[in-house]
């Protein structure tokens, strides 16, 4: 038998629960409908017959919600059924609509480019690390649930301008994906979004900075990685991780199998990082995997902040980067005379605009204009530095009691 009586605040609160859930159903307003449970809880409901099937809307809890805060949320409810939409079916699409980490692991697994290849393990890395540090708040979130304010105020939060853009970029790309795989018919919320303004960083080397840094680079138990790093401008994560199986000492190449655009790079190697390669594989243990060996799990040296932190205290320079050092070979090639498109190629840049320029080169400019370059960087460590002396890192017997050394091919 149904309770059914005109609604009021005085006569709900007067309900007491009894065993078993009851329902009371309101005179006033048709379909309202308000359940006692057991434990003395009290919610409103819209029930609905809708496509033959009876459906309960919940509204909210009573007295939270207000009988009139109810009596108007049942007249949104009967508007939507008027325009033939489902209240209750919506709620259960958006109940089970994944929420953003899954699809971002979905995506992270799944996603392929053109070329049929899944994202590189460094993109992988880095997504995850801005999903960690950044991402956290909407990770248990509903992907209609994350709207362009809200990305807003996610990217507003991110103190660094570039990692800001990385935030932008990583939801823009997951939700392009989920929109492609059906898995959302949701409009990618961060489109509109602009990315915020980097200020170009011009820092690399000065003629005046070379011998010092020269010196203090032979002094560094790291020696043959920053001079690598500098002969070769590749990015610090490729040299960390390179391995002998990609060098080809007779042809003096490297072959970076994955790097940040995701495609494979050659490298041309000068005589001077020829010979520090020669020099270390002649060293190596044998069957070694990796160039720069390292004790953790990943096998390879690590971010060597320590190491660079030393160099530039004892060569007295300051605001420089290790990714300043591939700047700075691109910049001596251009003091060399060589081309935009020979620079980009040795530096593994990629563009739209060039690319097609860079198809048609084979490697020979490239390797002369990197020769050209290095050899100019070392002629220019011969220099006699200013009568101020660096600081000395450590006494080794590379840095010759603190004098300046400038690079040498070993016997």
């Amino acid at each position: 038998m149904e309770t059914r009586f005109n609604f009021t605040k005085p006569k709900l609160s007067a309900i007491e629960p009894t065993p078993k859930r009851v329902s009371y159903y309101d005179a006033k307003n048709p379909g309202l409908i308000l359940l006692v449970y057991p434990s003395g809880v009290k919610t409103f409901f819209v029930q609905k017959k809708l496509a033959g099937r009876v459906e309960r809307i919940r509204l909210g809890n009573f007295p939270n919600l207000t009988l009139e805060q109810a009596r108007d949320k049942a007249a949104e409810v009967h508007g939507c059924i008027a325009k033939d939409q489902n209240p209750a079916a919506l709620r259960r699409a958006v109940k089970a609509e994944p929420v953003f980490l899954e699809v971002f692991e979905r995506y992270i697994t799944e996603k392929r480019n053109r070329s049929g290849k899944p994202l590189a393990p460094r993109t992988a890395e880095e997504y995850r690390k801005v999903l960690d540090t950044h991402l956290t708040p909407i990770k248990t979130a509903k992907l209609s649930a994350i709207t362009p304010d809200r990305i807003k105020s996610l990217a507003g939060k991110v103190k660094s301008p570039s990692q800001a853009n990385k935030v932008k970029a990583i939801l823009s790309a997951v939700f392009n994906w989920a929109e492609d795989e059906g898995i959302t018919a949701q409009a990618n919320p961060a489109t509109r979004i602009k990315n915020k303004l980097i200020p170009e960083r011009e820092r690399f080397l000065l003629p005046s900075e070379i011998p010092p840094f020269f010196a203090a680079v032979e002094a560094s138990p790291l020696r043959d990685f920053f001079l690598l790093a500098l002969f070769t401008g590749a990015r610090r994560s490729n040299l960390q991780a390179m391995q002998w199986h990609d060098i080809n000492l007779t042809e003096a190449t490297w072959t970076i199998p994955h790097t940040k655009n995701g495609q494979p790079v050659t490298i041309a190697l000068s005589p001077e990082a020829l010979e520090i390669l020669a020099e270390r594989k002649r060293a190596a243990i044998l069957n070694a995997v990796y160039v720069f060996p390292g004790p953790g799990k990943t096998g390879h040296l690590t971010e060597p902040k320590k190491a660079w932190a030393a160099i530039l205290a004892a060569a007295g320079l300051e605001n420089l980067r290790i990714h300043d050092l591939r700047r700075t070979l691109g910049s001596w090639q251009t003091r060399a005379g060589a081309s935009l498109s020979v620079i980009g190629k040795s530096l593994g840049h990629k563009s739209q605009q060039a690319t097609a320029i860079y198809a048609r080169l084979d490697l020979d400019p490239v390797r002369t204009s990197v020769e050209t370059a290095t050899a100019a960087l070392v002629e220019a460590s011969k220099t006699t530095p200013s009568p101020t002396p660096p600081a000395p890192i450590e006494p080794t017997p590379q840095a010759e009691g603190g004098k300046v050394v400038p690079f040498r091919r070993r016997a």
